[in-house]
């Protein structure tokens, strides 16, 4: 049967999950407020059975892996180099596999999220810190989506720039509308966009033809990435514009709106489903992530267009490229979803945040339009005053600010994962940790040669 939990958070008892074993959660901090604990998980039936309650919160964080932002770097990757960074995707997807696990332990172990981890943990100064930077972090992922959203409507429809943006602030009504209608819907939503964005890389593949050999050997490492200045670059932007700091709040989040149970082997189990749910959805966008590298490779570099890093570059040169008028539409349709369903994780990440650090709660439409407001007045100013070529120039701006979030996130997950007094019996174990670490330093450098990279350059 469903394990149903009380009004308070208990399973039936009127008791908190936890509290007796390190869960210091009441059930008015609870992520996400009515979300928290509103899906039933099952205490009895096959293994695939009760994993099913808790797949779901892995395609929210999988979103925040293919958005807007991160296509750019895919793009000018596959159109100069081929297939030889597809290496550097793979990279990145193992990488976010790691943190995201991470995630699912730490959330499942503790009964916080990450933002009230940090509350906890840290002085009142650095913790208000924190918070500001992940406030940063969610303008800057929302300018992205702002952004390619605008594009995608572009394209579609024939609709300015400057009026694209400012329609994308429409979106909060279809959050408002899907969380009214459960937890479960918004993750129905977002797994039906990332299908769509799936299925239009895929009919754009076989219009395009690569070669399976050469695809197949693009994720072997090559020492060029290495030896050549260019292609370490791109590798480094795809590198460190993947893994985002918003992602590893909303994952510690989201992972509470499963009511599991809080004995040891119900939490360890709950653990284990969240980790499986977050793989698979990550491995989706390993595979629409390559994709879109492959595409790139196939239908531009094949054909010697080596600098193809626009958006709507790319969407034009498609058409006569692959022969077909429904490339581009397909090219664009999965733009429109990238960009509808990182709005939405985004949007929750942002309430997460702010109640995580502040414990100040505030209605979705208020928190929506202050932090679209946010990315939505300087996008439309700077495209008004520059012209629409300045809309990609924004894209790689909002990687960078992110690219200097990122450590201020991932740092304290990865030391609070390793404290076996917060953690308890799902502390993280020594290998998982040493490569965590390891992750962890090299984001950090990867991370801090993107931005002296992009100082340097004067952009």
């Amino acid at each position: 049967m469903a394990r149903q939990f009380g009004e308070d958070g208990g399973a039936g008892t009127g008791a908190l999950p936890g509290t007796e074993d390190g869960f210091r959660t009441a059930r008015g901090e609870g992520s996400l407020g009515a979300s928290f604990g509103s899906v039933a998980t099952r205490v009895d039936g096959t293994f695939w059975r009760r994993f099913l309650a808790f797949l779901g919160p892995g395609y929210l964080v999988a979103v925040g892996y293919m958005d807007p932002g991160n296509w750019a770097t895919s793009l000018a990757g596959g159109s100069e180099f081929g297939y030889t960074l597809l290496f550097a995707v793979l990279l990145s997807s193992v990488m976010a596999i790691v943190l995201q696990a991470l995630c699912a332990r730490f959330a499942v172990a503790t009964g916080r999220d990450l933002a009230q981890a940090c509350r906890d943990s840290y002085s009142r100064p650095v913790s208000f810190g924190l918070w500001i930077l992940a406030e940063l972090a969610i303008v800057a992922t929302d300018l992205a989506e702002v952004i390619g959203t605008a594009i995608a409507l572009k394209l579609l429809f024939g609709l300015p720039l400057e009026y694209g943006v400012v329609v994308t602030a429409l979106d909060v009504f279809v959050i408002l509308w899907l969380q009214s209608r459960g937890f479960r819907r918004v993750e129905a939503f977002v797994a039906t966009m990332i299908l769509v964005i799936a299925v239009c890389f895929v009919a754009q593949m076989i219009l395009a033809q690569p070669a399976v050999a050469a695809v197949m050997s693009g994720f072997l490492p090559s020492s060029s990435i290495v030896t050549d200045e260019r292609q370490l670059y791109l590798a480094l932007g795809i590198l460190g514009a993947t893994v985002m700091p918003h992602n590893l709040y909303l994952h510690t989040g989201i992972v509470h709106t499963r009511a599991f149970g809080r004995s040891a082997p119900e939490k360890r189990e709950a653990a284990t489903f969240a980790t499986m749910d977050s793989t698979i959805a990550l491995g989706l966008a390993l595979l629409v992530n390559a994709s879109i590298l492959i595409l790139a490779a196939s239908a531009f570099h094949a054909s010697g267009h080596g600098t193809v890093g626009d958006l709507e570059e790319a969407h034009s040169l498609l058409a006569p490229l692959l022969g077909s008028a429904l490339a581009p539409i397909l090219f664009a349709v999965a733009l429109l979803a990238s960009g509808l369903s990182s709005t939405v994780t985004a949007t929750l990440a942002g309430q997460i945040v702010m109640e995580g650090f502040l414990r100040l709660k505030l209605s979705l439409v208020v928190r929506r339009l202050v932090t679209r407001g946010l990315a939505i007045l300087p996008a439309a100013g700077i495209i008004i005053l520059y012209g629409e070529s300045s809309a990609n120039d924004l894209l790689v701006f909002s990687q960078v600010v992110l690219s200097l979030q990122l450590p201020f996130a991932v740092v304290p997950l990865v030391m609070m994962s390793g404290d076996a007094a917060r953690m308890g019996a799902l502390k993280a174990p020594r290998w998982l940790m040493g490569i965590a670490v390891a992750i962890a330093t090299l984001i950090v450098v990867l991370n801090v040669k993107l931005v002296v990279d992009f100082v340097s350059s004067g952009l």
